[in-house]
């Protein structure tokens, strides 16, 4: 009996998908499950499934496969169809579904590459395409599965009789961002998944028409920089116009404990001249909403008889229009847009029958710990038809001790010191390095390519060429130690540096060359804070959680274990209990239970027992909710008092 399997091609119509693929499979013949077969013929058959189904059984099925990747390669079954066949199961499976990751292979043919120079002398004269190499079976697409059934050589060079099919470019092993880093074969694997992360987090230029966007949170790098040492992939991806980092002259050695462990020194002159600033483009906006009775808010500078007015002093940057203008230099909780709404409640009539309407302060206002200059004002419409305020607050985010950098190669490090520049060491030429990184953090690491980027660096900066760092087949240590030789420097790329305090010829010769740094968003000025009184949480009392609640650090088990070990019993007292959520609450003597004020008789009242002896108890509002609890689970807790000895 005949199958035919159909092969659905997403970007063309459904009969010219289908045509052809129906007439290459229709040259095969798979005989459908029967109950009459023996468990001999069921052993013999292979199984033949089409996206997961059970389509039937067929006698060979590595002829099968075989017979159904000629036919794709012939352009007769569709290039997406992909075929494998499992020898331990016994099972042939025909994936045509979506979604599966595909990779591009050059086909081998007993032992010979279909890519013959004849081809690819067509390709270079554009006579021939990538399509046109799919189509003639020269390129073919493999899928997770159908690789099971291939043996893939990496190179041309390597290429046996046993061998399928070969990688097109050694590097395509990689993924995008991997790719994207120079020398990865020269690191250990755990840097590269490090350095893929936070080439993510890195600040650039992530669109060129940032000015004209609104996005929540945006950074912009003043002077982003080509890499000296790229690869092909970065070109290919036009990454130069969207570039993350800057070529920074590293000089590896240690400078007075200040870069102990990842910690770098920095020039500060560098800094000075713009190495490593961005900017932070921040959004704020406030929507005129439409409420249920008819009523809604009203952008407008709130007067003084608005229920919740905040003075003067706030409101001063605001227009006539009650929106802020562009330019102002903001440093506190300054308004942004003054806004009021209408009553959470509908006001009862007063004894004169008279309705006096009081409206509520609802402004946007910048948030606490954030600065810097309205960048611009957009007034707009929302999707619902409201009035829609959008403010962009545009900050300069300058490098500072504890903000994070980062090379293509995991080597990440905070700035642990910003030295003037006739403090740093000096080359004869007068080079002085814009970082100074730890020679601990290379071997540990196993980052060779690091240290082959920095010799790289300095070959494309004296060869004046940029280098390529394409995995495999990017430049090698020969080609740099070849430039460097004939520019007069040292071929393992170390030089003689002075002291920049005392003049003094430093006794080692110090590693040195452009490096490509990245400035990641981890910025000191986004995550500091402090507090020394705030709000507090409705329920158990105690200071707000996070930053943007003005929230106080929490004090935990593990620390409050620390002090317990030390000693330092009235530390804990004042952690836990006076600067967090001390509470006097009211204790019967007789029965235990927690009493009240009863304010319009003026005394203290056990609700339980109706007593009159009762104490102020000093405790954690927390115990107090915990007693609450238990109660709850009809379990009565007693606190029994006595006077101290």
């Amino acid at each position: 009996m005949e199958v035919i399997f159909m092969v659905k091609k997403k970007t063309a119509p459904k009969k010219k998908a289908t045509k052809p693929v129906k007439k290459a499979a229709k040259v095969t013949i798979i005989k459908p499950a029967s109950k009459k077969k023996t468990a001999k013929q069921e052993k013999v058959n292979t199984a033949v499934y089409v996206n997961g189904n059970l389509m039937g059984f067929h006698p060979d099925g590595a002829g099968l496969a075989g017979r159904l990747r000629e036919k794709r390669r012939m352009n007769e079954l569709n290039y997406e169809v992909n075929v494998f066949y499992n020898d331990r199961t016994n099972e042939v499976f025909i994936n045509t579904d979506a979604g599966r990751v595909r990779k591009p292979y050059v086909v081998i043919e007993e032992g010979k590459s279909r890519l013959t120079p004849e081809v690819l002398n067509r390709v270079r004269s554009g006579a021939l395409s990538w399509e046109h190499l799919v189509k003639m079976g020269v390129i073919e697409y493999l899928d997770a599965e159908e690789e099971e059934n291939s043996l893939i050589a990496l190179s041309e060079e390597e290429i046996s009789s046993n061998h399928t099919h070969f990688e097109v470019l050694p590097s395509t092993i990689f993924g995008v961002t991997s790719s994207v880093l120079p020398y990865p074969e020269h690191n250990s694997a755990p840097r590269i998944t490090m350095a893929c992360s936070m080439a993510k987090q890195s600040l650039g230029l992530y669109a060129v028409n940032f000015n004209h966007r609104f996005d929540t949170r945006a950074y912009v790098m003043y002077y982003p920089q080509n890499p000296l040492v790229s690869t092909d992939l970065y070109k290919t991806l036009n990454m130069k116009k969207k570039a993350a980092g800057q070529n920074f002259v590293v000089a590896i050695t240690a400078y007075k404990g200040y870069n102990m462990g990842d910690g770098t020194v920095v020039n500060r002159n560098a800094i000075d001249r713009g190495l490593g600033r961005a900017m932070m483009l921040k959004t704020y906006d406030s929507e005129e909403r439409l409420y249920p009775g008819g009523q809604r808010d009203k952008i407008e500078i709130p007067t003084p008889d608005v229920v919740g007015y905040r003075g003067d002093e706030p409101y001063r940057f605001l227009d006539e229009d009650g929106i802020i203008y562009p330019e102002s230099q903001l440093t506190g909780k300054e308004v942004l847009v003054g806004k009021t709404s209408p009553p959470r409640f509908l006001e009862e009539i007063s004894v004169f029958g008279v309705v006096e309407e009081k409206k509520r302060e609802s402004s946007l206002s910048l948030k606490s710990g954030d600065t810097g200059a309205v960048d611009a004002v957009m007034v707009t419409e929302a999707p619902s038809g409201n009035r829609l305020v959008k403010i962009k607050i545009r900050t300069p985010k300058i490098p500072e001790v504890g903000d994070k950098f980062a090379s293509r190669h995991g080597q990440k490090g905070v700035i642990g010191l910003l030295l003037k520049q006739e403090d740093m060491p000096f080359t004869k030429d007068g080079i002085v390095p814009d970082l100074i990184l730890n020679p601990h953090a290379i071997p540990s690491r196993m980052t060779a390519g690091h240290l082959l980027e920095t010799l790289g660096g300095k070959a494309s900066a004296l060869g004046g060429k940029l280098m390529d760092g394409t995995a495999f087949s990017g430049n090698t240590r020969e080609d740099y130690v070849k430039v460097l030789k004939e520019q007069g420097f040292n071929e393992e790329g170390e030089e003689w540096l002075y002291d920049g305090i005392t003049g003094q010829k430093i006794k080692v010769k110090l590693f040195i060359g452009p490096v490509y740094y990245q400035r990641l968003h981890h910025l000191v000025s986004n995550k500091m804070h402090v507090r020394s009184r705030g709000p507090v949480q409705l329920l158990t009392l105690q200071p707000t959680e996070g930053r943007a609640r003005e929230g106080g650090l929490r004090f935990g088990e593990m620390e409050r274990d620390c002090l317990i070990g030390y000693g330092a019993s009235m530390v804990i007292r004042e952690r836990l209990l006076e600067e967090s959520d001390k509470t006097i609450q009211l204790v019967c003597n007789k029965c235990g239970m927690f009493a009240y004020k009863d304010q319009i008789k003026n005394k203290q009242i056990c609700p339980l027992c109706e007593g009159a002896d009762i104490s102020p108890i000093e405790m954690s509002y927390a115990f107090k909710l915990l007693l609450g609890e238990i109660r709850s689970m009809f379990i009565f807790p007693r606190i029994i008092l006595k006077d101290k000895a």
